[in-house]
């Protein structure tokens, strides 16, 4: 499942509220890399094979929106697709009664002001 994932810090764009039209964006080797803040894009800028291995494995939960390494997540199977789960059963549970939803917030699709929407954030 496809998510925003700043390359630098890590973040889930969707869980900080960052919206696709307000994403910080560099083009490295051909593809398109979007941040939570311009900080981030600077620091990709001055090491950008570092900070792309840094955060190569990471996935989203799409019910808590917890960022986490691969290796540290559960799997199930959606529609055959395969879906990232921080391993808390509660999370499955949830997403298991909407899925639909789920997969939209997570995709950028459904609007979600974030955790810092009440306007004290990292990035603010």
């Amino acid at each position: 499942m496809e998510t925003l994932i700043c390359p630098t810090c890590g973040c889930s764009l969707v869980r900080l509220g960052v919206a696709k039209n307000n994403v910080v964006s560099r083009r490295y080797r051909n593809k398109e890399y979007s941040f939570c803040c311009d900080g981030c894009a600077v620091l990709f800028d001055e090491a950008p094979e570092t900070t792309l291995m840094e955060t190569e494995d990471l996935v989203v939960c799409p019910s808590c929106l917890a960022e986490k390494p691969i290796n540290q997540t559960v799997a199930l199977s959606h529609d055959g697709k395969t879906i990232y789960f921080c391993k808390c059963p509660y999370c499955m549970s949830v997403f298991k009664e909407n899925p639909e939803y789920y997969i939209k917030r997570l995709s950028g699709e459904i609007e979600f002001s974030g955790v810092f929407s009440d306007g004290h954030g990292c990035c603010a």
